[in-house]
């Protein structure tokens, strides 16, 4: 690529941002790495009336989690500021301006009351009313008024708004990297307006025109927005710029059903739909973040990029690095791409056994510290390499090895019920001795020691093995009983054996 590539992700700040938004974030964010371009943050806000407080803040936050933050944008500057639509407003009149100069535009003071009657009288002869070539001649805008009677309706403020004069009878020809070639009938088209009466434009104009001036090579973005590339070619055609390359990204589906992935969905089946939780300025009410549920970025990321996109060979678990090195635009999928909570959980599983141990580590501390229960790091990390191959998330250490960290004080009663026989506290009254006895105390010599003795003895090594688990554990579950014991040390081994049979 001769250019290096400029693009950029648009969100709205209103409310938290879908996985969808993480998504068409990380794509264009692989894009520019991959290409030595820059990935840029600019913040939609120009509907005033959804601005959610805090949102741009989630926004920032759940970019900087993911590990794919923006090279410009709000508080990075670029030299293409601002990167907030709402501080660039005083810059889009001048194009709307530029467009009505050009014959490309024109003003319309039709009153929603009028265009409403236009629209019923449509429906009562089985049509649809659709504002642009077919009948902007008969409608009340400045392609039928007199230019002086223009002037003055404008001079005295009267409501209005201005229109994109879509062509009358053309085939447009677009191209996108992911979805090829397609045409476009221009008759098909409305005359969408470009600004508004409250004096802020629409979506199409400053889009078009920030994307411009930030001088935006490629523009990544959902298939939700396919249906506007027709007029936005047609903008960048009547304002004589060089358009970017476009790219429309599949949608990504629910698990079951039809349609687009919802956070109903995600209430419903039990897994998050937003990168970091969220709470509603307004309401109040909480939904739950793929961080605070324990995942790690890595498999978020690993998980949204194949949603949508693979490689094209066997190869599933990917570092951000070697992502980066594999992206390519053109083997993104046009079909939309359901979404698997199984999957992410996979995916995370496959992460943990990866990730650096000082992680898992600091993470099982955290959880420790939160519980009082002191321990040294070293402990820590000893446990963590015990139970680490069966663990999906951080919190699985604890809930699986609790018992490295305290006595059991109860027993599973289905395992208790198989484990202690009659005679059962004899046999580990013996156990005891051959253990007090065992020295170095390591996993090694246990192990020689109690099974050497099993055999010597001719005692079915169930009858041993089973009640020993119990009595350290509390029931029939972690790694290897002679790691555990080893770990908790002899004093505390004997202590819960004593306990054991006190208690059973």
């Amino acid at each position: 690529m001769s250019q290096n590539p400029r693009v950029r992700f648009a969100p709205s700040p209103t409310g938290p941002l879908h996985i969808g938004g993480v998504r068409t974030a990380l794509y264009n964010y692989l894009f520019a790495k991959k290409n030595n371009g820059k990935f840029i943050l600019r913040i939609e806000d120009t509907d005033q009336q959804r601005y959610v407080e805090r949102a741009e803040e989630y926004i920032i936050d759940a970019l900087n989690w993911c590990g794919i933050p923006f090279d410009e944008g709000p508080g990075k500057e670029g030299g293409f500021g601002p990167y907030r639509q709402s501080e660039r407003k005083e810059n889009y009149f001048a194009f709307a301006k530029q467009l009505i100069d050009s014959g490309n535009a024109y003003y319309a003071f039709d009153t929603e009351e009028a265009l409403e009657k236009q629209r019923q009288e449509h429906e009562a002869k089985g049509k649809t009313f659709i504002y642009n070539w077919h009948n902007r001649n008969k409608l009340d805008n400045s392609l039928t008024l007199d230019p002086a009677e223009v002037q003055k309706r404008l001079n005295a403020g009267e409501e209005h708004v201005i229109r994109f004069k879509s062509p009358a009878d053309e085939t447009l020809y677009l191209e996108d990297i992911i979805r090829g070639d397609m045409e476009v009938q221009t008759s098909v088209l409305d005359d969408k307006v470009l600004f508004k009466g409250d004096g802020m434009p629409t979506y199409h104009l400053a889009n078009i025109v920030d994307d411009h001036l930030m001088e935006i090579t490629h523009v990544i973005r959902g298939e939700e927005w396919l249906p506007s590339l027709a007029l936005h070619k047609l903008l960048y055609r009547a304002f004589d710029w060089e358009a970017p390359q476009f790219a429309h990204l599949p949608l990504i589906l629910k698990p079951v059903g039809k349609g687009k992935l919802s956070k109903r969905d995600g209430e419903k089946m039990g897994f998050p739909v937003f990168p970091l939780e969220w709470k509603d300025p307004k309401s109040g009410t909480i939904s739950s973040g793929y961080r605070e549920d324990g995942y790690l970025p890595e498999a978020v990321v690993n998980m949204l990029a194949f949603l949508g996109w693979n490689p094209g060979t066997e190869k599933e678990i990917y570092a951000l690095e070697e992502l980066i090195a594999d992206f390519e635009l053109k083997n993104v999928h046009k079909s939309g791409a359901k979404f698997d909570p199984d999957k992410t959980k996979w995916f995370q599983q496959q992460h943990l056994q990866l990730a650096d141990e000082s992680v898992l580590v600091a993470g099982l501390m955290e959880i420790l510290n939160d519980k009082k229960i002191g321990s040294s790091q070293d402990y820590v990390r000893h446990v963590v390499q015990l139970l680490k191959e069966r663990a999906v998330f951080i919190s699985d250490l604890w809930e699986s090895g609790w018992y490295f960290f305290e006595r059991p004080t109860s027993y599973n009663e289905k395992s208790a019920k198989k484990a202690w026989k009659e005679g059962t506290g004899e046999l580990m009254s013996k156990l005891s001795e051959v253990i007090n006895k065992t020295e170095p105390f390591n996993a090694e010599n246990l192990t020689h020691a109690v099974k050497g003795w099993i055999q010597e003895s001719g005692l079915g090594f169930g009858k041993v093995m089973q009640p020993f688990r119990l009595s350290l554990v509390g029931a029939m579950e972690g790694p290897d009983v002679f790691e555990i014991a080893a770990a908790i040390g002899k004093e505390k081994t004997l202590e819960r054996i004593r306990f054991a049979i006190e208690s059973l």
